[in-house]
């Protein structure tokens, strides 16, 4: 087991305090899409710390039913930003979601993704640096918090994918 890195505990401060502006200023697509990425965000963060604890508590289980409720609200998000016509919203939740999904495969099949190793770096490399590449926009679009925000969130799943890798490795040993 490991202790969270300071820099982790920083940027979830950080993402907290901006799920809470977007919760409380932002249109609703904002706020629910927020708390549904912060609430996977956490999960990912817990399963991916290697913390044994989780299956003698059989907490596995909830983390399962939390993701899944999540992952509800993000459909719900981004079915909201289509009918707003808010399209780079909605072309960041999709690469968002392919990221997600490519979590999940390291964490579910961590055998299989170790053989196939340099085919997953280079999808979560060109994932992340698509998703980089819509910071400017928002940026340029004077949406300055959304580029913020952004900036953050690619920080810290850059972290959980990094986890994962290294997770998978442990697991598939």
């Amino acid at each position: 087991m490991r202790a969270v890195h300071p820099l982790q505990s920083a940027l979830y401060a950080l993402l907290a305090i901006n799920t809470l502006w977007f919760l409380v200023v932002a249109p609703w697509t904002k706020g629910l899409d927020s708390l549904a990425w912060f609430t996977l965000l956490l999960l990912f963060a817990l399963e991916t710390a290697n913390r044994p604890w989780l299956e003698k508590m059989h907490a596995l289980g909830l983390i399962h039913l939390l993701r899944l409720g999540a992952a509800m609200a993000i459909a719900v998000s981004t079915y909201g930003y289509v009918r707003q016509h808010e399209w780079l919203d909605a072309l960041n939740m999709g690469l968002w979601i392919l990221v997600v999904m490519l979590l999940e495969c390291e964490l579910r099949f961590a055998a299989w993704v170790a053989g196939h190793r340099r085919l997953f770096t280079r999808s979560a490399f060109a994932l992340y640096a698509m998703i980089a590449a819509l910071i400017p926009l928002w940026a340029l679009r004077g949406e300055w918090f959304d580029a913020y925000d952004a900036v953050l969130w690619l920080i810290a799943f850059v972290l959980i994918e990094m986890d994962a890798l290294k997770l998978g490795v442990i697991n598939s040993n």
